[in-house]
């Protein structure tokens, strides 16, 4: 359903120091990461697309986070959604949701939502039963 989604930032150094564990916890590889522009992209894996994109807005005007916009990046498990969480938080973001079942959603839905450190919010979710191994 999509190429790709931007998110916009002013300080690009701060959120690639956020975004990169982030996104290699998710398995989600670099895909490319120009400082002169600045962006930086992320790719689906296996897959080359979609990809999710951070930078500077086009319109060189400074980013502001909108209410009532969200991205939702899958997760595997629900052990990825826990340590997405804390990857999250350990690189500046903020809790806008522990992890937890969702149960208004589905009845699988296993998400934590955050806010990155431009405001951004976030979630990371799990579609699936917890396994347990």
């Amino acid at each position: 359903m999509f190429s790709h989604i931007f998110t916009g930032v002013n300080d690009f150094e701060r959120a690639l120091s956020f975004y990169a564990p982030l996104m290699s916890a998710l398995g989600n590889p670099l895909r490319f990461c120009d400082r002169e522009r600045p962006w930086a992209g992320w790719q689906s894996h296996p897959d080359a697309r979609p990809l999710f994109l951070i930078g500077a807005p086009h319109n060189r005007q400074p980013h502001d986070p909108g209410n009532g916009q969200m991205v939702a990046f899958l997760a595997r498990t629900h052990e990825v959604v826990r340590k997405a969480h804390e990857i999250a938080v350990e690189h500046g973001g903020l809790s806008d949701g522990a992890p937890g079942l969702r149960p208004e959603y589905h009845q699988h839905y296993y998400a934590t939502y955050l806010k990155d450190p431009e405001g951004n919010k976030f979630c990371v979710v799990c579609h699936d039963p917890e396994l347990n191994f």
